[in-house]
């Protein structure tokens, strides 16, 4: 369904922390006012997608590594959760300054505390944010500590702000659906181009190819790392506190602000051009399977968080080794 497809931006408060907190020392107004717009208390039923349940991690010591849970959400479905179509985990070491960011397939068959098994994007229908952290965090032998939800309209407001984004379209994209009066059909052609909100929304929804939501997530990847150098540009900093303005609306969070100006103390420190990104799970992993007719990625989840804390502990053993050096 149609808006299963626009469930896609939930990096963007992370670009947001990580490229515009550096310069927090002259906007610190605007930061602060931002923070306190978009954190939603966990405890009150009326935040954003909040269904309680016993389930909760301690805030962030500014210390270790942090794993946020990055969603998407289409603010039409007002009605329910629904399910999130695209996850990713958006990991940072403030020690080592490296960054991760997983794209978790969602047709990943996995454990959903107290539902059974089901594909992982279920898990935020039967429980909002907090189950689909604890699902997730489970799936990958870590804490989650924090999720993030943000508007695909938020999305289109960032690429705008920045005034577009320089992108290479690997092929023609067409896509024709008749909901919302034809809103949000696809039509991109080949080649290097600048992409305004409408039509990068456009490029990083696209799936309808023989790879689906293969090369959906590595587009999203590639169109991050673009977007990303944007941010940091001399012209996006300037820009900042009318880019924190305009997506504002669209983002929650059930960090606090203080955690989210820890991970803005981070900002410019953290190489945007050298973000790993990894598909979750890795393909020499995954095991495609048909359950009650229906096609599912399964995997071996010991072996998949194995690979997670390798990958994390290459990256400390390396930190490690170059202090030595010195």
């Amino acid at each position: 369904m149609l808006y299963k497809l626009l469930r896609q931006w939930k990096w963007i408060l992370l670009l947001l922390l990580l490229t515009g907190g550096g310069i927090a020392g002259y906007y610190t107004y605007s930061v602060v006012q931002f923070a306190n717009t978009i954190s939603v208390d966990p405890a009150d039923p009326a935040g954003a997608d909040a269904q309680e349940t016993a389930f909760r991690l301690p805030e962030w010591d500014g210390k270790d590594p942090v794993h946020i849970l990055l969603l998407g959400t289409d603010s039409r479905d007002v009605d329910s959760n629904g399910r999130s179509d695209s996850m990713m985990v958006a990991t940072v070491d403030p020690v080592s300054k490296k960054a991760y960011l997983m794209s978790i397939m969602r047709d990943t068959y996995v454990n959903i505390p107290g539902h059974g098994r089901s594909r992982i994007n279920a898990a935020y229908s039967y429980g909002g944010a907090p189950l689909a952290m604890e699902t997730v965090g489970q799936l990958l032998g870590v804490p989650i500590n924090s999720y993030v939800t943000i508007d695909f309209e938020g999305f289109k407001a960032l690429v705008d702000q920045v005034d577009g984004v320089d992108i290479d379209v690997e092929k023609d994209m067409h896509y024709t659906d008749g909901g919302d009066g034809h809103r949000y059909d696809i039509n991109l052609k080949k080649g290097y181009q600048t992409l305004d909100g409408t039509h990068a929304l456009q490029y990083v929804r696209f799936r309808h190819d023989a790879t689906s939501d293969f090369t959906r997530t590595e587009r999203q990847r590639k169109f991050l790392a673009a977007l990303a150098a944007k941010m940091q540009s001399s012209t996006s900093i300037v820009n900042l506190p009318s880019i924190l303005k305009a997506t504002a609306p669209y983002i929650q969070t059930n960090m606090s602000a203080s955690t989210m100006l820890k991970l803005a103390g981070l900002g410019m420190d953290v190489n945007v051009g050298n973000i790993e990104k990894l598909q979750i799970p890795p393909t020499p992993l995954l095991k495609e399977e048909t359950i009650h007719g229906a096609a599912v990625l399964g995997v071996d989840e010991t072996l998949l968080r194995k690979y997670i804390q390798d990958k994390l502990s290459d990256n400390d053993e390396n930190n490690d080794q170059s202090t030595a050096d010195q």
